[in-house]
């Protein structure tokens, strides 16, 4: 997963995390009230041939208790719990493989089908072709973002995550690393510096 994260950064001219606010900012229409979550229950059968499985399920009381184990006194854990405060769950299924060539496009249909729903808008879409690829989806109700889905697909690695509720783009590299949540290369933003008078 980290080298897709750093294909998508060497690809996107921007910043992650800016292009991610600067599109949800820019997008028109609203999403139909739809579920966020993804169905990815047709991939399991990938986990005969794969090397290594990674398959985390997180609802929301899952996720609460969890939280629980989190200090308020560690600014890192402080702020991993106030990105997941209002999640109803984190998904992550993923899978690496021994050679390339153990999955075809048509394990990964199923999981574009859902994406292509109206209520999804796709809003990174970065193909290398010795890298892989990787999508990112939001769903949006109004304003807000009721979930995001990232596909992720290399020769010898598939990866999809699925955060469901309101998922501020901001905070969402707090996640990174914790609750099964892969390295995505999203970059915190960084503090405007002061002006000097």
């Amino acid at each position: 997963m980290k080298t897709l994260a750093k294909t998508l950064l060497k690809f996107a001219p921007m910043k992650f995390a800016s292009l991610l606010v600067l599109v949800v900012l820019g997008a028109a229409g609203t999403a139909l009230a739809q579920n966020p979550r993804i169905d990815t229950s047709q991939l399991s059968a990938l986990a005969a041939k794969a090397s290594e499985t990674v398959d985390v399920n997180l609802d929301e009381q899952m996720m609460q208790f969890a939280a629980k184990f989190l200090s308020n006194k560690d600014s890192d854990e402080a702020k991993i719990k106030d990105v997941v405060n209002g999640l109803k769950g984190i998904y992550v299924k993923s899978f690496t493989f021994e050679n390339e060539g153990a999955y075809s496009e048509a394990d990964l249909e199923g999981i574009r089908s859902q994406l292509r729903n109206a209520a999804w808008n796709k809003i990174v879409n970065v193909k290398s072709k010795n890298e892989g690829h990787v999508e990112v989806y939001l769903m949006q109700s109004g304003n807000q973002i009721s979930g995001l889905a990232v596909l992720a697909s290399a020769p010898k690695e598939i990866t999809v995550v699925n955060i469901v509720g309101p998922v501020d783009l901001e905070k969402l590299s707090t996640l990174e690393g914790t609750f099964g949540v892969p390295e995505l290369g999203i970059e915190r933003p960084k503090p405007k510096p002061k002006r000097k008078n």
